[in-house]
This record gives structure tokens, sequence and C-alpha cells, in this order.
């Protein structure tokens, strides 16, 4: 009896979406092939398409067909999360101004330095030079947090936006796609932009709340017309989804594959997050001691829940080789001449490791170099800063 019920509230709320404005109808039919995505095969993780997967994507279909008939009616503003009201002022640990952005936010990144989703949304903000402040989080007390009912990193904020007065946008691949939809359409506005990204509370298969954002891997163009075909659109997404659920997984095993490792590791990070400038001696002392041990032990379960092979980086190597199998040999990036989100997304990921033995093994067991020398440069020179995302 309840399947039924389920597959016709589905109904309900699809078809609901498709009678309303055309922006709902191009996150319909967008999000209808994500869900078929969805329930493909990962050589990763294994089928997605378990009867509680498909229940909570029914969810969030019923639950973004509620969202709609509530905005179409009173045309309330749904947010990306809910955010605190009231944000204290934290200590800037460094801020990146880029001569020519025009893009009007005043962005603030909270963020771990050598997080790999952190590293992402930075990789970006750099590439299509955005000017934002950086507040470094410490990773043991999250203080820094204690404001925001939202707890990962990185989340960002926008200030001088919103009824709040910010605007608190949460989840890496969510950031990356409302980024890039605001360079699209800036006159919109960044939120209405958040309001393509509506967020779903939902259970993980051990019980967790999570956050579900059915069109995170979508640029959202609205009437105007992507410069990509619908089939690189399709790729660009594959791999973005790809390098949340099975680069990223590779990292934390190799990286913290022995104590030496793990402490060489935060030692890195310490060094390049600047962490004797942003924490007292004792805290970054705790951070890398602590830090080190625990992620050590967590880099065991890790390899074991997400099936690594016993030579953990024989996993990092087979995904890193997956990824240049899919550019080939005739593009610089998968987005061609230029980087896509794709391309973004495996570079940050990559280079949160950049200084640790894990990504010099890399380096000379794959054929990487090339690409990752050019996102570096890509990245670092702002190469997307004014770069339509549109066709004219």
């Amino acid at each position: 009896m309840a399947a039924p019920i389920r597959q016709g509230l589905r109904m309900f709320s699809w078809r609901l979406f498709r009678r309303t404005t055309p922006f709902v109808k191009q996150i319909s039919k967008e999000t209808t092939n994500q869900r078929r995505l969805f329930f493909s095969k990962s050589k990763c993780n294994g089928s997605w398409g378990s009867s509680k997967t498909k229940i909570v994507l029914g969810s969030v279909a019923l639950t973004a067909g509620f969202v709609t008939l509530d905005k179409f009616y009173r045309d309330t503003k749904y947010t990306v999360f809910a955010s605190a009201v009231d944000r204290p002022k934290h200590a800037i640990s460094r801020s990146i101004r880029v001569k020519g952005d025009t893009s009007g936010l005043k962005l603030t990144l909270y963020q771990y330095q050598n997080c790999p989703f952190c590293c992402k949304v930075r990789a970006t903000l750099d590439y299509f030079g955005f000017s934002y402040d950086v507040i470094e989080v410490n990773s043991v007390t999250k203080s820094q947090l204690k404001w925001s009912t939202y707890k990962k990193v990185p989340i960002m904020v926008c200030d001088g936006v919103g009824q709040d007065g910010f605007l608190q946008l949460n989840d890496s691949s969510v950031i990356m796609s409302i980024l890039g939809s605001y360079l699209v359409d800036k006159s919109q506005g960044l939120e209405r932009v958040t309001t393509f990204y509506p967020g779903i509370e939902a259970k993980n298969s051990r019980g967790k709340t999570v956050w579900e954002f059915p069109n995170k891997y979508f640029i959202m163009f609205g009437s105007r017309k992507s410069k990509a075909t619908q089939e690189q659109e399709k790729e660009e997404r594959k791999w973005r989804q790809w390098t949340d659920e099975c680069l990223v997984h590779t990292l934390s095993p190799n990286v913290y594959r022995t104590i030496t490792e793990a402490r060489q590791a935060f030692n890195y990070f310490s060094e390049v997050g600047e962490w004797e400038n942003n924490f007292s001696t004792p805290n970054r002392l705790f951070i890398i001691t602590v830090g080190s041990t625990a992620m050590y032990f967590i880099g065991k379960i890790l390899k074991k829940r997400h099936n690594l092979k016993e030579d953990v980086r024989q996993s990092l190597y087979d995904a890193v080789n997956d990824w240049l199998k899919a550019i080939g040999p005739n593009r610089k990036f998968m987005g061609g001449d230029i980087p896509n989100f794709a391309d973004l997304s495996v570079y940050g990921v990559l280079s949160s490791v950049e200084g640790c033995d894990a990504f010099q093994d890399t380096l000379q067991n794959t054929n990487l170099q090339p690409w990752y020398s050019a996102m570096k440069k890509a990245t670092q020179s702002h190469m997307g800063l004014g770069q339509a995302l549109h066709k004219d």
C-alpha cells in the first residue's frame, strides 16, 4: 500500500513542478535526469538504487513540490539553509582581493585550509576571480561555528544580502553551483539564485542527519543557453559527483596511512594554514597531536568503509587514472580549452594534499602532472575572470 501512495505523491509533486514557472520546469527536467544518474552504479560505492535511496529522493520530490506550491501562492523565499540571525565577528585569517572583480559580493569563507571540500570552493573563487575573506576554523573545537546550526565546513557567507543582512551558503558543490549560476546572470541577485537549490533534511544509512540538495551539480542558465552541449553538461555533472563520492574517499586513508605520514600531513596543514597566526601555540600543538592520531585511526575505518584496496595508494592511482582517461588525449581539460566545474572539483580535492607524501607518490606513478599544473596556473591567474558561461 505504501508504494502506490509514494508513487502517487511523487507524480503529484513533479506535475506541480511542471505547471509553474519556466525556471521550475527546468529544475524538474534536470533533477529527473539527476535522479537517473543517482540510480546508476558507482564503482566506488556500489548501487545507489536501493529502496531507501528511492524513498529519500521521492521525499525530496514531494517536499520540493510543496515548497514550490508555497512559493507559488505566497511568494515566500526558500533559502539554502536556515541561518543564525546573530553572527559574531571573528578575526579574518586572510583576505584575497582580485583586481577586476565585478561580482559585487562581499564573501567570507569559513574553512579548514586543507579540507578537500573547502579547497574545491577556493579553487572556484580563485579561478573566477572573486574577492573574499577567509576565517580559519579550529578543527577540534569548531568555536568559529558556534553561531551556526550547520556545523560542517565550508560555509560561505555573503554580507549585505537577505533579510538578516547576510546569506549563509552550505555544501561545497552547492556553493560552486550558486556562484556559477550567479555569474550567468548577476542581475537576478544572489538571494534569488539560492532559491534554485533547496535543501532537504534526511537520514543516511547510519541514521545520521544529512542535507540533500537535489540540484547541486547543476548550473542554472534560465532563459540563457550554455556554451556546453547537453552531453558536455551531463559529463561535467557526472564527474563532479564522482569527485564527491569516489575520489575524495581515497584521500584520508592515503594521507593518514601511517602515524608518521599523519603527523607529516598535519605539520603541512599547520604551515599552509598559517596556524601559528590563527591559533595559540597550545591550541596548534593540540590540533596537530590529537588530530593526526585521530585521523590515523579514522583513515583505517574509511579504508574499510569505502572498500579500498589493501594497498590504498593503488586505489588513489586508479581514481586519478580514471579521471585522466575520461579527459582523454585530445583535451587539455575536461572543459576543453578551459576548465569546467568538474576540473575545478577534482583539482580542488587533489590540491588539499599537495604537500603530502601521497600526492608526491601520485605524481610519480600517474600522468597527473600536466593537467594538474595547467589547473594550478588557471586558478592562480584567475583565468575565468570575466569568462562568459553562456552564449551571447
